[in-house]
């Protein structure tokens, strides 16, 4: 992602005029940082936004034991728009972005910083990485990501598989599970979170700008099309999020444990009794066509709207240099 920034940046010095004040060949560090968090929390929220009732559809199935199929999330969605209307498929979604816009905010800047200092230790600054610190930025920015806002996911995730009667706001969620449940709630889930974001940061971010770069080398052309890009992040979101799925299932199931009637205490534990009682594919698998639909449309669409934001931040930063 840092070195399509940079191929961004690149490109479109060869469109501004020749008087264009010397300090936007380089944009400040301070200001690089602030574009890189307002690109990846728009970006967040675009993508959040635009797949919201299917992932609510997918978290429903995972914690439950009910068994998965395409025509019964038709169904679930067709009741659920029937019995509570149309707006009640984003039930959670403001959790949701209450999460989502620090997450990929912390994420995409965090990823741009490691990039930027990892480019800088193996002389490849402004150039992709090498394969193995491609992989290990993304997967440290996901990482940091989750440790900073771990709590919002967890409301998040209750707020998608309740009744509107039993959490009324997301505060609302914070404090009954403070009061009823005790503050430990707030972090249940977290290890499957951290061993899960490992695989699928690293993953996304890897592909991705592996993609751009194969597609830079075969084409000539440093920056890809919009369509292009969509085709890239879909590719990283399918294989990220199929290699960290079971681990998903296994969070989601800890997370909702107080208003399902489980306990789970340990991964392994959890694992073992999702196994035993619905089956290996069925069980930890559990709508994991349905993310094969979510998943790269979602990572595609936040991707994309992150590099664009980044050049048309740029562009402004350029003409107001400008038009000094």
């Amino acid at each position: 992602m840092g070195s399509g920034v940079q191929e961004q940046r690149a490109s479109l010095q060869g469109e501004v005029l020749p008087n264009i004040h010397p300090k936007t060949k380089d944009l400040p560090q301070t200001r690089s940082i602030l574009n890189s968090i307002f690109s990846g929390a728009l970006a967040g929220a675009v993508a959040k936004t635009a797949v919201a009732p299917l992932d609510r559809t997918k978290i429903i199935f995972q914690v439950s034991s009910d068994r998965f199929s395409g025509k019964e999330a038709y169904r679930l969605i067709y009741r659920t728009y029937l019995k509570n209307g149309f707006f009640s498929l984003w039930r959670g979604n403001s959790a949701t972005m209450v999460r989502v816009i620090p997450y990929a905010a912390i994420q995409f800047c965090a990823h741009e910083q490691y990039t930027r200092m990892l480019g800088g230790y193996y002389g490849f600054q402004g150039k992709v990485l090498p394969p193995i610190p491609r992989f290990l930025t993304g997967a440290v920015a996901g990482f940091t990501a989750v440790m900073l806002t771990y709590p919002l996911d967890m409301v998040r995730a209750r707020m998608a598989v309740t009744p509107k009667e039993m959490y009324s706001n997301i505060l609302h969620v914070f404090v009954r599970i403070s009061r009823d449940e005790g503050l430990k709630t707030l972090y249940r889930g977290f290890a499957p979170t951290m061993l899960g974001v490992i695989p699928y940061a690293g993953l996304s971010f890897f592909t991705y700008d592996t993609l751009k770069k194969l597609h830079s080398e075969h084409t000539g052309r440093p920056d890809p099309y919009s369509y292009e890009r969509m085709a890239f992040g879909a590719c990283a979101g399918l294989i990220s999020q199929s290699a960290s799925y079971p681990l998903d299932v296994v969070r989601r199931r800890m997370q909702t444990a107080g208003v399902t009637g489980h306990t789970y205490g340990t991964i392994l534990g959890t694992m073992k009794e999702i196994v035993v009682e619905e089956g290996l594919i069925r069980g930890l698998y559990k709508g994991l066509s349905m993310n094969w639909v979510k998943g790269p449309l979602a990572v595609g669409i936040s991707f994309t709207t992150f590099d664009h934001t980044q050049i048309v931040l740029k562009k402004l930063h350029e003409m107001g240099y400008t038009g000094r």
